[in-house]
């Protein structure tokens, strides 16, 4: 009896253990998926993360190649390009409903400010971020705490945005003519604590706020509407100078 009891105990370990070697095995994957699925919804633009690497006994994370595309009717190729995004995580919360991410740093982000006929594209994704939030709230308190945004709720407890770059274009300078300007630092903290957890499209819809007020201050730096008003001038006609022909 004793070894049968010891065989059912040597069979539940190996397969508690192979559960956790599945799921740290697979947690890259896991975290590569949930923010190009989540975050294409959330946008309603193209998300795409080339690599996740989370070491399975720190919780140090790291993502590589983050892009977000641009909502329907900008031309250009993406709104955000995030070279390396550092992400601590708390494996402990991992398998809880509230999963907390202990620091986010965004270093040397490229973003791209577009003008188009209705507006500009990075306040388009602020609208697409709100009205996908929205329809959450719309059913509730109670409604929007289940399923606000869907997935696990987040807590994150620090996040940063530093060396960013901002380039704005505008209708008529042409491809190879950009505006440069130096994104102000970010510093966010605490987000979804108070609340006991945020949505992904709460933890989204915050950090555009911030980043689209950044944008908007770098972007005021470049006097935008008066470049756009220069390059909107209608040409004026060439004069020609006649020179009269010496006489024979």
């Amino acid at each position: 009896m004793k070894r049968v009891i010891l065989i059912g105990v040597v069979f539940l370990l190996a397969v508690i253990i192979g559960v956790v070697v599945y799921v740290a095995g697979s947690l890259d994957s896991i975290v590569k998926a949930a923010v190009e699925t989540y975050g294409s919804e959330i946008t309603q633009a193209n998300v795409k993360l080339a690599q996740v690497k989370i070491e399975p006994t720190s919780g140090e994370g790291t993502l590589k190649g983050l892009t977000v595309g641009n909502p329907q009717g900008f031309k250009s190729d993406s709104a955000f390009r995030l070279g390396e995004v550092s992400v601590p995580i708390d494996l402990g919360t991992v398998t809880e409903d509230t999963i907390v991410i202990k620091k986010i740093l965004i270093a040397g982000p490229e973003i791209t400010y577009e003008l188009g006929k209705g507006g500009d594209n990075l306040r388009a994704l602020q609208s697409n971020v709100d009205a996908y939030t929205a329809q959450f709230a719309s059913g509730g308190a109670e409604e929007a705490a289940d399923d606000s945004g869907g997935g696990p709720k987040l807590v994150i407890e620090d996040l940063y945005i530093t060396g960013g770059k901002i380039e704005a274009v505008i209708p008529g300078l042409g491809g190879e003519k950009k505006l440069s300007a130096k994104l102000p630092d970010i510093h966010l903290s605490d987000i979804g604590k108070s609340s006991g957890g945020a949505s992904p499209g709460e933890v989204v819809k915050k950090v555009m706020g911030a980043v689209t007020k950044g944008a908007a201050t770098a972007v005021a730096a470049l006097n935008v509407d008066a470049v756009k008003g220069l390059v909107e001038l209608p040409a004026r006609p060439s004069k020609r100078v006649f020179q009269a022909s010496p006489a024979a």
